[in-house]
């Protein structure tokens, strides 16, 4: 919300004059955002009121050029010029005055908004002498279709413009949370300053009201659920040509507001005053009474931006007997407007139900100002003091005659009355205020007060919050509002000593060194969207048994397609791979480290536990027990290439090797032995799956990914991935310090060739369990297959390392280990020396 400073001042009961940026501090002190503080004072030198005296239109160019003398009063030049006004003659595009008006008029040497500095130039074949400028040019708002014309007997010709139009203050932008309906107006943000600055407040809504004699139109209220409260008043004789007054014209243009007319101005100006949104009828155009209900299926208006609405079921709607006239709290209809030759005016000021409005805003694509205001509810005491208030501005300023009725249909419905221990703020704060703090912020913010005892002797305030605070329920409201207002600053900020505790466990400290593990690879974490999509499932090609199929659903889902808690961490990963892929990225590594939910096979009722205390044993067991399983995997997405191509090869694309490998990784950071064996389960490729045990116990699958999965859901061609059970490894406490030996190593290598059916990890393992500890590391480094091994055989080439770490090894013990290692793969799986 934007608002003048002069305009929030005017409210408070001080003589100490506050600059812009102490009201900004005094708005954060009590938890107001300030987006914004805007000096207008970029406005600099001549700028003086001006009335023209003459329009020449210069027709010879193609869009509108008015070359327009105005008389404008300069500084005496001499004794035979004692201050008279002279002629200046003007080059204008706009069109929207006429001979006559008030205009302001920048003379040569004047800077205006934006450090537009004005001189005399030639122009359109004339000589310009000055600018007659707009509300943008003169730093007052947006608007640019037009000049700035002031109402006749605001201003005389020669006046200075500058003091005028107030150019020497600044205007506050705020950011009001949807709690705070009450500070969408000058009314409740002037409260919020008294509080702050701890000075006297004036309410503008404070106002006598005199008793209503009769209605001012007859009104029903039908839904009384929509419409809490309706009043009306009419005013009649209003002149339609009157013009809205600089003062009111002013603020509202420095509010962001655009001047329309005086009635719809007036209508405006009090709801950014008061709070409370109104709307004007042209009561002429009004069939016999009001109703307000809900609407009728198949019911259309045609609104003030002249759009015919299907309307809602939902709707409220304010109609007469030829239909509805109005959409409640949103806009008004084209039948009843105030048009320009309006004299007869019903003023309408009605508290809606927020939700309701807030669904039609939504429903329509209607937001306004009134609406935003009625979303976050509005003071249901305000509609009779506010329509009092339009009603006088139209009598002084449009010479309007107010009836002496006034419709009030509904009733206000007072706010439950709160009780709070007295030192219920202090025991929250940790401090002691001074005696009679509670009760004086509380009633400084309105709230009426009563101090007692409580049965067992404990001071007590019974508390009756304003009408215009709905949200002061509990009494941690009331707390907070005690706080706010004394400033959280007081507060002191002091840490509770730390018990001394056993660090990370081991699990933790496991999960750790894992992801570093793995970013040490050149894999890159992400943290994907936990939820997903039922469809995901046929895409994986999971057959209608698959126990991932089976998931916790959730009952308020933030994405209406992804509705399920993944029971495996693939969905998510490749979705996050597709995504980078998309963006340009064609080398993608990444990982995931987190839970899974696995549902129970009996599902269990979630125990109803209350919040007035700690639940007990037996209720956190019960909540526990009704919990799905939530083991904690890893998963690893690869596409692209591994080692990326470039000036020195034409690099390696990731194959299922390297999701193995990642596989492998996991284990040894959690110091435990992988055992990799060919496997088969969806979404891998059959051909190109290994299934990861440890022991016995499966733990995880890693490979190539299925084509036809590749191809459903969008992925690069021989994507890879890996899961593993991380909670499913052993939990191995250990530290290792290392111990490398300072002996020289023996490096031996040795081709054996196998059946191709054999795997190549189960050779690998023969190997190192014959070669003993002297058989330090083997890797395999080539794979051969053609006639020179036979038929249904292949080759496989490891080179082996041995080292012993208290003596420099000799060839004949490494020979020894070696031949030891070649003789158990030969008693496992047949395999002989390739000769």
């Amino acid at each position: 919300m934007r608002v003048p400073v002069s305009w929030l001042t005017e409210h408070l009961e001080t003589d100490e004059r506050f600059t812009a940026e102490q009201l900004a501090d005094a708005f954060v002190r009590v938890g107001i955002e300030v987006e914004e503080v805007t000096p207008l004072g970029e406005v600099t030198g001549p700028v003086v009121v001006g009335r023209v005296a003459e329009i020449e239109e210069l027709t010879e160019f193609k869009k509108p050029i008015r070359y327009c003398m105005v008389e404008v009063a300069e500084p005496d030049d001499g004794p035979d010029d004692a201050g008279e006004p002279r002629m200046r003659g003007i080059v204008c595009g706009a069109t929207n005055f006429v001979e006559g008006d008030l205009v302001i008029v920048a003379l040569p040497g004047a800077v205006l908004a934006g450090g537009f500095a004005i001189s005399a130039r030639n122009t359109y074949g004339r000589v310009s002498d000055g600018m007659i400028c707009s509300v943008r040019e003169l730093g007052l708002g947006d608007d640019h279709t037009g000049i700035l014309v002031l109402p006749s007997g605001e201003a005389g010709a020669g006046d200075d413009a500058i003091e005028l139009l107030g150019l020497d203050e600044s205007v506050i932008e705020l950011s009001i949370t949807p709690d705070r309906g009450y500070a969408f107006s000058v009314r409740g943000l002037a409260r919020e300053l008294a509080c702050a600055l701890d000075v006297q407040y004036r309410d503008p809504a404070a106002i006598d009201v005199p008793v209503a004699e009769g209605d001012a139109f007859p009104v029903e209220i039908e839904d009384t659920e929509g419409c809490q409260r309706f009043v009306a008043r009419r005013v009649t004789g209003v002149d339609p040509t009157a013009p809205t007054p600089w003062w009111v014209r002013r603020r509202l243009l420095l509010a962001g507001i655009r001047s329309i007319s005086l009635t719809v101005d007036v209508t405006n100006y009090v709801m950014l005053e008061t709070g409370q949104p109104m709307h004007a009828f042209d009561t002429p155009s009004l069939k016999s009474r009001i109703v307000v209900r809900r609407a009728a299926k198949g019911e259309k208006l045609t609104t003030l931006d002249d759009i015919e609405r299907e309307l809602d079921p939902d709707d409220i709607v304010v109609c007469d007997e030829s239909g509805p006239v109005s959409l409640a709290g949103v806009m008004g209809g084209a039948t009843s407007e105030v048009r320009t030759d309006s004299t007869d005016i019903l003023l309408e000021a009605a508290i809606w139900d927020p939700a309701s409005i807030a669904r039609a805003v939504r429903r329509h694509r209607l937001p306004s100002e009134a609406a935003k205001r009625f979303e976050r509810c509005v003071d249901p005491l305000l509609p009779p003091a506010a329509l009092e208030r339009a009603a006088r501005l139209l009598r002084d300023h449009a010479d309007g005659s107010i009836q002496p009725g006034r419709s009030d249909a509904g009733a206000a419905r007072p706010l439950p009355t709160v009780t709070m221990a007295i030192s219920l703020p202090d025991r929250v704060a940790g401090i002691s205020y001074e005696r009679g703090v509670t009760v004086r912020r509380l009633n400084q913010i309105g709230c009426g007060t009563e101090v007692g005892s409580a049965d067992n002797g404990t001071p007590i305030v019974k508390v009756q919050p304003p009408s215009w605070r709905p949200d002061l329920a509990e009494p941690a409201d009331l707390v907070e509002e005690v706080l706010r207002l004394e400033g959280y600053d007081t507060i002191p900020s002091e840490l509770p000593a730390a018990p001394p505790g056993t660090g990370t466990t081991a699990a933790q400290r496991r999960r750790r060194t894992v992801a570093r593990a793995l970013a040490e690879a050149g894999y890159i974490e992400v943290l994907p969207f936990p939820f997903v999509s039922p469809a995901v499932w046929d895409s994986l090609g999971l057959a209608p048994d698959d126990s991932r199929r089976r998931t916790v659903s959730l009952l308020n889902p933030m994405e209406a397609d992804r509705s399920e808690l993944a029971t495996t961490l693939l969905p998510s990963m490749l979705d996050v791979l597709v995504r980078n892929v998309s963006r340009g990225t064609r080398d993608v590594g990444l990982f995931h480290i987190g839970q899974v939910v696995l549902p129970k096979g009996r599902q269990v009722p979630v125990p109803s536990v209350g919040v007035a205390g700690r639940p007990s044993d037996s209720e956190l067991a019960s909540l526990h027990a009704a919990l799905p399983q939530q083991p904690t995997h890893v998963a690893v997405v690869l596409s692209g290439h591994r080692e990326r191509a470039g000036w020195w090869g034409p690099g390696t694309p990731a194959s299922w090797a390297d999701a193995v490998r990642a596989a492998q990784l996991v284990a040894e950071a959690s110091g435990v032995t992988l055992t990799v064996r060919s496997g088969e389960l969806a979404p891998w490729h059959p051909g190109r799956c290994a299934q990861l045990l440890v022991g016995e116990l499966p733990v995880g699958y890693a490979g190539e990914l299925h084509p036809k999965v590749v191809d459903r859901l969008g992925l690069p061609k021989r994507t890879c991935a890996m899961e593993l059970k991380l909670d499913g490894l052993p939990l191995v406490e250990r530290r290792p310090a290392p111990a490398p030996s300072p002996y020289p190593p023996v490096l031996l290598d040795v081709a054996l060739v196998v059946d191709v059916s054999v795997p190549v990890a189960e050779v690998a393992g023969a190997l190192r369990n014959g070669g003993g500890d002297l058989l330090e590391d083997l890797s395999l480094f080539d794979v051969f297959t053609g006639e020179q091994v036979g038929g249904g055989k292949r080759s496989l080439a490891y080179a082996l390392r041995f080292r012993a770490p208290d003596r420099t090894l000799t060839v004949e013990e490494a020979t020894a280990a070696r031949d030891a290692a070649v003789a158990a793969a030969g008693a496992r799986f047949g395999a002989t020396l390739r000769a």
